[in-house]
């Protein structure tokens, strides 16, 4: 591929992880982002075998790891009974996969060191509201439809509400999700926890809180957790006026051992209410615009696939630019190499979700004593744990990656020095 000047919009992990990659195929490459200053959003997530590769392709995978918590199992119980519901562990394939819990803060400030240290530059508070392609040229234009920028190519990573995508020919409508959910990134002094599992606890599928060990934001933090309670989007304004102690209550009664969290929260302020979109855009790209991340594929996150999916997009549309001079070819080549992994997880995390987030008690008894029995006779262990690696189909050849050897990744110390930007 020729030198493209290339616009992306949004530096979240999705833009500043095709920035980097894009950057060092040489091709000129500036981030442009809404806020005054690019910044973090969201508390914990999991990074799987399929991000954790793409950031082994960028050598930041050992700053990562030395932020994160290494994840070997999820596991969820029935709040009342006790009674295991769901027990997934990565030691169900070959290999040695993990997952690794971050804070959103830590995944952002690798990538974002990367980007700085690579000379790219990010241009902020840039009002982005479309994209148009005019001749062989890309253009981004602001609210009042005015020229923002004028590229060969246009990347959209601003996420699942993007209006950039709501705005393409190729849009679909956007799907708002009944379920949601209060996030706050907390303390772990006193919790009693495992500190290599995502531990959850229901309640039929009305109510499920989680405790995710999601590491530190930057070198000389304390651990942290993340803390999550699924709540009805439309039902959030009745929940904060009936009082955060009720609130805490009822949370005490599902789990006792979430007290010394409880404790940290004195305000709603301390709490972001999470809100969920499924759309999909078929193709991820329109002229010479082209949708990664949650801009091409938003769903629910109950298979905790976001960032992950993004970063193996981020992968994908830098190979398929390589492999081509034609960039309409490389954007078709992208569009149908993430195509069927996408629609799989997709479509795998919308039926799932009603069983641990819905109004439906017929769908958790199943899932409490029909699923979970199914869950623990073979292959069905190995199978649940390539869903949640995201590795049921594979997403790397497409992507011109090769999976790390994970059990030389375990083996390797993490240390402090492994936080320094590579050259």
């Amino acid at each position: 591929m020729k030198t493209l000047s290339i616009g992306i919009a949004g530096a979240g992990p999705a833009g500043l992880a095709v920035a980097l990659l894009l950057s060092r195929q040489g091709h000129r490459v500036e981030l442009l982002e809404r806020f005054q200053e690019a910044s973090p959003v969201g508390s914990g997530l999991m990074l799987q075998p399929t991000s954790l590769t793409v950031l082994d392709a960028l050598n930041l995978l050992q700053p990562m790891m030395a932020l994160g918590s290494r994840i070997d199992r999820l596991h969820g119980a029935d709040a009342k009974s006790g009674r295991t519901v769901l027990d997934v562990r990565y030691d169900a394939l070959a290999g040695g996969r993990f997952g690794l819990a971050v804070q959103r803060a830590a995944l952002f400030g690798v990538l974002h060191d990367a980007v700085v240290a690579a000379g790219i530059p990010i241009r902020t508070g840039a009002t982005l509201t479309a994209a148009t392609t005019s001749g062989q040229k890309a253009l981004l234009l602001d609210a009042s439809g005015q020229e923002v920028g004028r590229y060969d190519l246009v990347i959209d990573a601003t996420g699942a509400r993007s209006t950039i995508a709501a705005g393409s020919a190729t849009a679909p409508g956007v799907r708002e999700l009944a379920y949601g959910a209060f996030w706050a990134t907390l303390d772990s002094d006193g919790l009693a926890h495992d500190p290599n599992a995502l531990t959850q606890r229901y309640d039929r599928a009305k109510v499920m809180i989680g405790i995710l060990p999601a590491g530190r934001a930057r070198a000389g933090d304390r651990d942290r957790v993340a803390f999550f309670w699924s709540v009805k989007v439309g039902d959030a304004d009745a929940v904060k006026r009936a009082g955060l102690d009720g609130w805490k209550a009822g949370i005490r009664g599902y789990w006792p051992d979430c007290a010394p969290l409880l404790d940290q929260i004195d305000d709603w302020d301390q709490l972001t209410l999470a809100r969920y979109a499924h759309r999909t855009m078929r193709p991820p790209a329109s002229g010479r615009v082209v949708f990664i991340g949650d801009s091409a594929h938003s769903t629910s996150p109950q298979l905790g696939q976001g960032a992950n999916m993004a970063l193996i997009d981020a992968a994908t549309l830098a190979h398929a630019l390589s492999l081509t001079e034609n960039i309409d070819a490389a954007l078709a080549a992208y569009g149908r190499a993430r195509r069927n992994h996408m629609a799989l997880f997709q479509m795998l995390s919308l039926a799932f979700t009603p069983f641990y987030q819905s109004d439906s008690a017929a769908l958790a008894w199943l899932r409490d004593r029909l699923v979970a029995t199914i869950a623990r006779m073979p292959p069905a262990p190995a199978l649940l744990a390539s869903i949640v690696s995201g590795t049921l189909i594979d997403p790397f050849a497409a992507a011109g990656l090769k999976e790390c050897n994970w059990r030389a990744v375990r083996a390797q110390p993490v240390a402090e020095s492994a936080l320094a930007v590579p050259a």
